[in-house]
């Protein structure tokens, strides 16, 4: 695998805060979503480099064996997970990241490497195992479920197979989807079970909590003293919102049923919109001669 410099990507130096962090990929997130940018496969690319470096540098455990290892920080992570020596091989296919390495007692293990045109590689003698893999979605894709279509060959010569998952509205980080007889297959021709674990990208605009979603929304000054309507993203569009006259920064209001769906029901989560007061940096002469007239 290829060496990333996470800090680079983010336009950051090695020893950065978890907020410059944060605030970096906030702002590169925004900038290169593929709402903002359809079409734009350049800018969809560095979304995913972006989100990738975010995963890795706003986790503690990660960033400590990037700063460590380096390039070599994944194959380190990889081999303190199997409980045993490193033996690691990754390769990103189409939207699947599949990481097949060594784990403790399975001496005859196979490794797979998933080649440019989806073909896999056996390294050795494969045996009837279960295969544990990631597959990333996003936050879009996990509300509105989505179908994904791979190939992947598991050797003894045959032709690469086709196979196809369905990801359920709702499904949350770290669920597990099972495709039975899909895993490696063995010299009986008995095969074990493919499973994929939910790994879901950052998103910049939404914080999941269960069901619950969090959205930090700007409200002007003036409205929040004297009240109004503004309007907030969801996941579906726009919806508006009524701001009570005196309305602090500390306040947070619910969306009732604009969050996500629940994976076992036909109801959804809400939606929390955290007031962040906007003061405006540009004011003319006259706003000014008015503020300070309020003032006093």
């Amino acid at each position: 695998m290829d060496y990333k410099d996470y800090y680079a990507i983010l336009g950051l130096k090695k020893g950065a805060t978890d907020k410059e962090i944060k605030q970096a990929y906030r702002r590169l997130a925004r900038k290169n979503h593929p709402d903002v940018n359809p079409g734009n496969k350049e800018a969809e690319n560095k979304f995913k480099e972006i989100s990738e470096a975010y995963e890795v540098l706003s986790s503690k455990d990660k960033r400590a064996k990037y700063d460590r290892f380096g390039h070599d920080w994944a194959r380190a992570e990889q081999g303190a997970g199997a409980g045993g020596p490193a033996g690691f091989r990754y390769e990103t296919f189409g939207d699947f990241d599949f990481d097949l390495g060594s784990a403790a007692g399975f001496s005859d293990f196979f490794e797979m490497l998933f080649g440019p045109r989806g073909t896999a590689k056996p390294r050795g003698h494969v045996g009837c195992e279960d295969i544990e893999s990631d597959i990333r979605i996003t936050l879009k894709e996990a509300f509105e479920g989505a179908r994904k279509v791979f190939s992947i060959s598991t050797g003894h010569g045959e032709p690469p197979k086709r196979l196809e998952v369905r990801i359920p509205p709702g499904v949350a980080e770290g669920s597990r989807i099972r495709l039975a007889g899909k895993g490696a297959a063995g010299p009986t021709g008995q095969t074990g079970d493919l499973y994929l674990r939910v790994r879901i990208a950052p998103n910049p605009n939404f914080e999941r909590k269960g069901d619950d979603l969090y959205h930090d929304v700007a409200v002007p000054f003036t409205t929040a003293a004297l009240g109004g309507e503004i309007q907030v993203p969801t996941l579906t569009g726009k919806v508006a919102m009524t701001i009570p006259p005196g309305t602090q920064g500390t306040q947070t209001f619910r969306l009732a049923g604009q969050g996500m769906p629940r994976l076992k029901g036909t109801s959804r989560g809400d939606l929390y919109a955290r007031v962040q007061i906007s003061v405006p940096n540009d004011l003319t002469q006259r706003q000014r001669e008015l503020i300070e007239e309020l003032a006093r």
